[in-house]
């Protein structure tokens, strides 16, 4: 749009007003007088679908007020003169803003501010009165906790990091804000713990965001395509929380979070790859409740990823490795099947992601009822029709199961991915297949880096003393009774790092 200074002539700013905005109905124009003499002219704009009734009808009242303000003919009016008047009738001096390019008028508008426009003055005065309906704090819908804080981010951005400043009083906790999209102009915010952060992986973070530029950011998920290292692998390399604790508990990890005006959703980087598989209530639990839950993610990782892979090179390649009575078990439930394990694994896991979609994207009271209700009717058919057997429909449910235990939902969509190429592998190479894919995927996992930090660490390169959260959890008691640990153990809150 340019750098166009606002004219002095209050009908030519009219004008450009009127072309900038044609065809936006809600947009208000509102025209007034004022002085003894009602010589001086001057009109206010905005939008009635941004403005708050409240904070516009007082403004209003202000207006009424400047109307028999005192003001001779020909007197200029200055800034201060329209912002002493304001501040005297109430409206805050220090919420106001002096403009001086038309394009800033512009912005301001469609922020929901009120842009007052003054005849022979090239300068226009703007005072916020956004009033959008936000939805009140409630309870996370994707983190649910037994025991812990029951509160969760929303879409505005202001109270989402003031509940973060509630959580984690620290004047170490910046945060830095940047406008980006050309047209969307969205704020995004991102927040660090100064003296726990590194300032190496800090600086590479800011290098990557502030490349985004007029690039339109919608989500926080657009966030990831910037910072993420390998665009096109299937694991995830940033977490997402809607929890105000979860985001101080990685700030005081060392993380960097990062917020988009719009969405309540925290994006928090760098993430690697066993943070994925840690709950909020975690920490809320008993050590040792919590570390048996942890072993049980990493149960249901594995059979998300190996359980039909396994079952379809074991009835295929390796019958010889089943017990006797379990083999002619599968053989009698195989028997009139028309299709090889493989192509009876393929046809049943379509089916269920299939279903799975459909329960995501149908109305929440009838989602889960025709997930629960479809994955029956089509079990029993299947089996009855001799497309699959029960031994099959068996492994896809608990490969299914397992996959709904993981924490996160993008390592969980990632395991999705990858099952596919597993389950050819083994119909190809069977037991040496799966080994093949296996290998791949570590060898692809410990190259991976995010943000510069290796995403295996600290198993690749190997960091024992690291694994104070890894494979178990540690009491705080525990970590606290060791010297070395203590200033980590006051550096992370509590929680092992």
């Amino acid at each position: 749009m340019g750098k166009h200074t606002i004219s002095q002539h209050l009908e030519e700013n009219q004008k450009r007003i009127e072309d900038t905005f044609a065809a936006c109905k809600d947009l208000v124009i509102l025209p007034w007088r004022y002085g003894s003499g009602l010589e001086h002219a001057a009109f206010s704009v905005y939008f009635d679908t941004l403005v708050q009734d409240k904070k516009f009808n007082y403004m209003k009242e202000t207006l009424q007020d400047l109307v028999s303000h005192e003001v001779g003919p020909g007197e200029d009016i200055t800034p201060e003169d329209i912002i002493h008047f304001f501040d005297r009738n109430g409206v805050s001096a220090q919420s106001s803003a002096v403009i001086e390019h038309y394009d800033q008028a512009v912005q301001h508008i469609l922020n929901g501010n009120v842009v007052i426009f003054f005849d022979k003055w090239n300068h226009a005065l703007s005072y916020p009165a956004l009033g959008l309906e936000m939805r009140q704090i409630s309870e996370p819908i994707t983190e649910p906790v037994v025991q812990g804080p029951h509160m969760s981010t929303i879409e505005d951005l202001g109270k989402n990091i003031g509940l973060i400043r509630s959580l984690l009083k620290s004047p170490k906790l910046k945060f830095a804000m940047l406008t980006v999209g050309a047209e969307s102009k969205r704020v995004i915010a991102y927040g660090y713990l100064d003296g726990a952060v590194n300032p190496e992986t800090l600086d590479d973070f800011r290098r990557r965001i502030e490349q985004i530029g007029e690039e339109e950011v919608l989500e926080t998920s657009y966030l990831e395509e910037w910072i993420e290292e390998s665009a096109y692998s299937p694991f995830p390399q940033a977490r997402y929380t809607e929890r105000p604790d979860a985001a101080v508990a990685s700030l005081l990890d060392g993380k960097i979070i990062a917020l988009v005006n719009g969405t309540p959703t925290i994006l928090i980087c760098p993430s690697k790859f066993f943070e994925f598989f840690s709950a909020t209530e975690d920490y809320y639990q008993r050590a040792v409740f919590s570390s048996l839950i942890r072993q049980l993610r990493f149960s249901a990782f594995l059979m998300a990823l190996l359980l039909p892979s396994i079952y379809i090179a074991l009835s295929t390649f390796h019958s010889e490795l089943l017990p006797t009575v379990l083999l002619l078990a599968i053989l009698d439930t195989r028997e009139g099947i028309p299709f090889p394990a493989f192509v009876e694994a393929l046809i049943m896991e379509f089916f269920f992601e299939l279903l799975r979609e459909a329960g995501i994207r149908l109305p929440r009271p009838i989602g889960s009822a025709v997930s629960i209700v479809g994955a029956l009717v089509i079990g029993q058919a299947a089996i009855q029709a001799k497309i699959a057997s029960p031994v099959m429909v068996i492994i896809v449910s608990l490969t299914g199961i397992a996959s709904f235990a993981l924490p996160q939902y993008s390592m969980a969509v990632a395991l999705r991915i990858m099952r596919f190429p597993l389950m050819i592998l083994a119909a190809t190479l069977g037991g040496l297949g799966i080994m093949f894919g296996l290998i791949l995927a570590f060898l692809h996992l410990a190259s991976l880096r995010t943000l510069g930090q290796p995403y295996l660490s600290p198993v690749a390169p190997l960091d024992i003393k690291q694994w104070r959260d890894v494979f178990l959890i540690f009491s705080r008691k525990t970590l606290l009774q060791s010297p070395r640990n203590r200033h980590l153990h006051r550096k992370t809150g509590g929680r092992s790092k």
